[in-house]
């Protein structure tokens, strides 16, 4: 069976939603499709168990929440 899913972060701007989306791109290759539809950073995530999409969900979680913290020392949020 096929399990899909998709994740909706919301930026301050669109400008913000391409610093995630470039941050997490690397991480994400090959296991998510991401886009930016404005202020929004939208990923679709799939797999063959729900295991394997919440695994992905709790690392792609993980992994913008860096961003976010990274980007207000940098203060660039």
């Amino acid at each position: 069976m096929k399990i899909n899913a998709t994740i909706k972060f919301e930026y301050k701007s669109e400008e913000y939603a391409k610093i995630a989306f470039k941050s997490l791109e690397p991480d994400n290759l090959g296991y998510i499709n991401s886009f930016i539809d404005g202020k929004y950073l939208i990923c679709n995530l799939s797999g063959n168990s729900i295991g394997t999409v919440l695994s992905t969900a709790d690392d792609l979680i993980f992994c913008e929440m860096m961003v976010e913290r990274t980007s207000q020392l940098l203060d660039i949020e």
